[in-house]
Parts: C-alpha cells; sequence; structure tokens
C-alpha cells in the first residue's frame, strides 16, 4: 500500500447509502424553501438568481491537469489518467440574496470542468461536463436532510431581512463565534448565519464537505491553494467597511498580478463509523485519512469579475454535483436532496428569466458579451 494511503479504502457498494422514511418529505420541504428565497429575491431584485450562494465574487477560466504517478485507489474517474480539462471557477458566498460583504458567510467554490469522457450520472447523459461545489470548511453545516432543511429554513426567514440589521447580526455573529473558537468550539450554524470569519476568499481551502464515489471507492475531496500568492493569504482579514463589494476588488488585485495554483486533493474513506456517509457533519479525520494531491488547477492572470460581463457569464452557467460522471456520484441523504434542489433552482432561474439555462459543452461557450448594470 503506498505510504500516503496509511489504512485500506473501504470499497463502494450501493448498500452504504441508506435512506430515512421521510426523506422524499423532506426533499419536497427543501424545494419549497429554496423556491420562498427566490421568489422573495427575485421579487427584491426584479430578476432571478441562485436560491444559494447568490452572489459571485470571481468567476474565471483555468486549467485542471491530472498528475502522473497517483496510487490506484486514487486513481479513478476523471483521475484514472494524466490529462488536461478546461475549467470554469466560480467563487461565492452562501446566502441566496445579494449582501453587503461584511456580512460574512462561508464561502463556495464551484469548479465545472469540460469534455470530461466516461459513464455519466442519470440526468447529465448528453452532457460531457464534471462538476465539483466546494466550501471553505471541511464537514457540512447539517448531518441529515432533515437538519439541511432545518437551516435552510432560518436562511429562508433572514432573506428579506433589511440589510442594516444583517451586518448587525453578522457584527455580533463573529464575535460570538470567536468567542466559542478561543475556547475549542465552532459552530457551523453560527458561521452560516453570518458568523464566519471575515477572511480571503483566495487564501482559504475548500471541501465538498460531502461524500462521493471515487471510482470503486468512497472520497472527499479538496482543493487547497499552493502558490505564493494565494499562500500569504491565508488567514487575513478583509476590509469591508464602506465597501459593499469589498471581495471582489480584494480577489481582482490579486487575480489580475499573477497565475494562481492549487492543488485537488482527494481523501479516501477508510472507516464507515468514523467517516460516516449519512452524517454530513462529521469531519474525516486526516490523521487516519490525509488528503492526498491527484491534480493541479491553475488560473492564468486574468480579470476576476468584469462588470456586466460576470453577472451575465453568472447567470448562463449552473453548477451542480450531479453534473458529472458515474465514478464521482455524490452520496448519502444531504447529495440525494441536492440533486431536486439544484435542479429546482435552475430552472426558476431560467422561467422568471425568460431564458434556459443550457449546460454549457464547452469553455467557449461562456458569454464573451456583457449587459448594461444600471
Amino acid at each position: 500500500m503506498p505510504d500516503d494511503i496509511k489504512h485500506a479504502p473501504v470499497p463502494f457498494t450501493p448498500n452504504v447509502e441508506v435512506r430515512a422514511e421521510d426523506e422524499a418529505e423532506t426533499i419536497q420541504g427543501l424545494n419549497e424553501q429554496i423556491r420562498l428565497i427566490q421568489e422573495t429575491t427575485a421579487k427584491d431584485y426584479g430578476t432571478a438568481v441562485r436560491g444559494v450562494h447568490a452572489k459571485g465574487h470571481a468567476i474565471v477560466k483555468g486549467k485542471l491537469e491530472v498528475l502522473p504517478g497517483i496510487a490506484p485507489e486514487l486513481a479513478q474517474g476523471l483521475f484514472s489518467t494524466p490529462g488536461s480539462y478546461d475549467a470554469l471557477l466560480r467563487f461565492s458566498t452562501l446566502p441566496g440574496d445579494l449582501l453587503d460583504d461584511s456580512v460574512s458567510v462561508p464561502r463556495g467554490l464551484a469548479i465545472k470542468l469540460f469534455d470530461v469522457p466516461g459513464e455519466r450520472l442519470p440526468g447529465s447523459e448528453n452532457d460531457t461536463t464534471q462538476d465539483f461545489i466546494l466550501v471553505n470548511g471541511p464537514a457540512f453545516a447539517s448531518p441529515t436532510p432533515k437538519a439541511f432543511l432545518a437551516n435552510l429554513k432560518m436562511l429562508a426567514k433572514t432573506t428579506d431581512v433589511g440589510e442594516g440589521l444583517k451586518k448587525g447580526l453578522s457584527a455580533t455573529m463573529q464575535t460570538l463565534d470567536a468567542a466559542l473558537e478561543t475556547v475549542g468550539i465552532q459552530s457551523p450554524t453560527i458561521q452560516t448565519l453570518g458568523g464566519a470569519p471575515n477572511t480571503h476568499p483566495l487564501g482559504e481551502t475548500y471541501y465538498t464537505q460531502v461524500p462521493l464515489r471515487h471510482g470503486g471507492y468512497i472520497a472527499k475531496l479538496s482543493v487547497a491553494p499552493i502558490s505564493i500568492n494565494l499562500t500569504e493569504l491565508a488567514g487575513s482579514k478583509v476590509d469591508t467597511s464602506g465597501r459593499p463589494d469589498a471581495l471582489r476588488e480584494d480577489m481582482g488585485e490579486v487575480l489580475i498580478e499573477q497565475d494562481s495554483v492549487w492543488e485537488v486533493r482527494v481523501q479516501l474513506c477508510t472507516d464507515l463509523e468514523k467517516m460516516p456517509v449519512e452524517d454530513t457533519s462529521v469531519v474525516w479525520d486526516e490523521k487516519v485519512s490525509p488528503y492526498v494531491a491527484v491534480a493541479r488547477l491553475t488560473v492564468l492572470a486574468q480579470l476576476g469579475w468584469e462588470r456586466g460581463l460576470s453577472e451575465h457569464q453568472e447567470q448562463a452557467v449552473a453548477y451542480s454535483p450531479w453534473h458529472g460522471l458515474t465514478a464521482h456520484q455524490p452520496i448519502g441523504g444531504v447529495n440525494r436532496a441536492r440533486k431536486p434542489t439544484y435542479e429546482r433552482s435552475v430552472q426558476f432561474r431560467g422561467e422568471r428569466n425568460g431564458c434556459p439555462v443550457h449546460e454549457l459543452r464547452a469553455i467557449g461557450d461562456l458569454p464573451t458579451q456583457g449587459m448594461t448594470i444600471d
């Protein structure tokens, strides 16, 4: 067994997934909450935006290079052979409304890879893309779909709350979160509601948080910065005072200056009790099963955000963990619940904006002409 794989990985079989009896009812509730959020924001903005991760801070083109010499247990799916894929990266923040950046919440990174061969997941048979959805924390805030629904209800209730109140709530939550961390406690719920430290998104490591098939095994993925221009930002705070779009501005300054590089890493499940599939709030122990590099993701120096064009590009693209290969099938209740909610969110955007969102065939299909922004 290779040195970077300390214990034998658990083989994937369909019976690692266990459905709750009320899962269909919970999914219906999630769909209702997403629609409630989108109805509210569409009324406020005059256009439909995403039900979650509505505000983008950078949308950039890159290239993913699968590394040579990967151990067989890690060389699975699209990582099975060395190769190169065009990539489209979108950095965002969690809520379904477009907030002032002083309201600090978890950051997201969505990656779309193009021209990926292989057997496809149901619903994406005619596509050639592979999406990975990641957040800057190693585990999901909710252990189960039912708990996910409870958290989404809280987000829905705060969606139409005034901006000033949200800023105040975020400042209070950040103080509370910092106090909890001094005694070794982390609260994903507090961070979800605005208590996340307001750190630079480009210095963060991002995680799928929820398990995926990794060919014949089970894994979580991470995307970690490795170029100096990114690693030096780790833990650095963003000054958002009087700057509603501070994240776009600060990220743009870094992305335009020089190339940015991340590693894509895989953490294999080696114990289903300690690394459960159906409880997504559990952090898998990296001492038992470390994240191991399988690919490198490079974004050449470019504009991170171009007013008018980037908004148009965001509306033209949809990300879902269910866009992809069977070899990277999302597994577990939270993932099963995400499939219909992502589909409904995209459908709502297309219907309300009068323009269906079609899956891109190539990175060249991304719009190159902007739209007028008032």
